[in-house]
């Protein structure tokens, strides 16, 4: 039995925690003994109670303001250093730090003796100077790195001891979803899960919906209401598309499996010049509902994509172009139902028990 102390400093609802929460149930599931530091709010408070599993609380928050936010960044680094400490002295521990920012504990594993695995979802050499100086640290201090994607390790200068696995869905996520391709067809509804991060597409996507009046667009938006309306005013975009009667704009959920449920299309509209996606877990769950899918070009997300078979592979710069292959999908019956039970078909290449498995295995 190995006890496993993991670090993850953003606890909310969006990919990179989804996928440790994933990941530690099959690790507790194992009989291994978890210990988790992370913020609080978010998906993985919901471990709270799993035998075999206790979580410490940290506090850590994003800012509006990039000063504010650095700042509590690096109260964070000496508060999660200090907090790793408690288990200097413990045997057959392995620290596993989930994302770049968890510096502060990979550094107290390593003075420590501890084996220290790093799981990288990000691509820090299309974020800036600051992740870069991340991803040179952990290369340094990490015994093992899991990248997501064979995209995101081609950046990474250390090649031993790197490893891909692909992410992939917890089962009570996929228990939910009901794939019906024809009910799909039918229900003419483009569903886009994003952030407020400009890079993520929101403004080409209301763009989209005034130009299909014809067609129910969904955004589901991973912030608070505030947040959101702040970001709609301060954009000019409240009246030209968030009050739209086909556009309709949801705030932070915890379960999203109902929008895949009522959807028909999946998109995701990162534009390349200002970030590259390291994996799809939106196209992921979408194609585990059985949608067809609309990614970028680059990165790890459209590794997962076969461009005309389980969707398409369009760059965002290329607004008019994805309104023609929306309207390609949801107006041929056939063209939908084939690519459809294509992404399905895809979707199985992803098996939980599998990477589970893979990463006990490098926890050593």
């Amino acid at each position: 039995m190995k006890h496993i102390v993991c670090f993850h400093l953003y606890n909310d609802y969006s990919g990179s925690p989804k996928v440790l929460k994933m990941v530690l149930e099959g690790m507790l599931r194992k009989g291994h003994r978890v210990d988790l530091v992370t913020s609080r709010g978010g998906v993985l408070d919901e471990l709270q109670g799993t035998p075999g599993f206790s979580i410490h609380h940290c506090p850590y928050r994003f800012s509006r303001h990039h000063a504010v936010t650095m700042v509590r960044y690096a109260w964070a680094q000496t508060a999660t250093f200090l907090m790793a400490l408690r288990w200097a002295l413990s045997r057959n521990t392995v620290f596993y730090i989930n994302t770049l920012l968890p510096v502060g504990p990979a550094l107290a594993g390593r003075l420590t003796g501890k084996r220290v695995v790093y799981h990288y979802h990000e691509n820090a050499f299309v974020k800036g100077r600051f992740y870069r100086l991340l991803a040179a640290a952990m290369q340094r201090l990490a015994h093992e790195i899991i990248c997501v994607s064979g995209y995101q390790a081609s950046f990474l200068t250390k090649t031993e001891k790197v490893t891909v696995v692909p992410n992939a869905l917890p089962k009570d996520f996929v228990e939910k979803l009901r794939p019906d391709v024809e009910a799909a067809f039918e229900r003419k509804t483009v569903l886009m899960l994003s952030s407020l991060k400009a890079y993520k597409g929101t403004k080409e996507f209301i763009e989209l919906a005034q130009r299909m009046p014809e067609y129910r667009f969904v955004l589901v938006i991973n912030d608070k209401q505030e947040n959101i309306d702040r970001y709609l005013a301060d954009n000019n975009l409240l009246h030209e598309g968030a009050g739209a009667g086909n556009l309709t704009i949801y705030a932070r959920q915890s379960d999203v499996t109902a929008f895949y449920n009522d959807a028909s299309v999946v998109v995701t509209l990162t534009n390349p010049r200002l970030a590259i996606e390291t994996f799809g877990l939106t196209t992921l769950e979408a194609m585990t509902a059985g949608l067809p899918v609309i990614v970028p070009t680059q990165g790890g997300i459209a590794e997962m994509v076969s461009d005309g078979c389980n969707g398409f592979k369009t760059d965002v710069a290329h607004l008019d172009r994805i309104e023609a292959q929306l309207r390609q999908l949801l107006g041929a019956r056939a063209l939908y139902a084939r690519m459809a039970e294509h992404a399905l078909e895809c979707s199985h290449e992803y098996d939980v028990s599998h990477t589970a498995t893979r990463i006990d295995k490098i926890l050593g």
